[in-house]
């Protein structure tokens, strides 16, 4: 299908999700959501205090502004970081109205496991050294790159002689 169409590829495979999982599949899986967002939201409440309300639905918002008022940690440097150890960074700096924001969204087939493995690294991590946590990820074959340069001057092509890849 050609992009006139639309994006039918996702579309498909959100509705055979849908049947697969059946109406009280459906159910299932969002009770699940709920489930792993408060407590996940509960093991961080030290580290990324909530600045709205006590319960969650899928998704929450931390912010880690008491880590860069204490420790100079930021959102960036935490979600760098996550990367390291092979977890997917969270949404960070939204929504714009909470300082230092992670919106964290662990899925419906998440395991306890992972949860307690993922909030045990963030604690790990708000316990690490300043400037190795600012040099984050060490891992991943791009680190940081220049972000204002990148939204300035952006490079749409790649070759494999260009070595303005480099300066980014």
């Amino acid at each position: 299908m050609r992009s006139f169409f639309g994006n039918v590829g996702i579309l498909l495979r959100g509705y055979c999700y849908l049947r697969t999982l059946g109406r009280e599949g459906v159910r299932e899986a969002a009770r699940h959501a709920v489930l792993n967002a408060n407590y996940l939201k509960a093991l961080l409440a030290d580290l990324l205090p909530a600045p709205f309300g006590q319960h969650c639905m899928h998704e929450f918002v931390g912010s880690a502004s008491n880590l860069k008022d204490d420790r100079g940690i930021t959102a960036m440097d935490i979600a760098k970081r996550l990367l390291d150890f092979g977890f997917h960074a969270p949404t960070i700096y939204f929504p714009l109205v909470v300082p230092e924001a992670m919106m964290i969204e662990p899925t419906e087939t998440e395991s306890k496991a992972t949860l307690d493995a993922f909030a045990a690294t963030l604690h790990e991590i708000a316990k690490e050294d300043l400037e190795f946590l600012h040099q984050a990820p060490h891992a991943a074959p791009v680190s940081r790159p220049n972000d204002v340069q990148a939204a300035r001057q952006p490079i749409l092509l790649w070759s494999p002689d260009d070595d303005t890849a480099d300066d980014a």
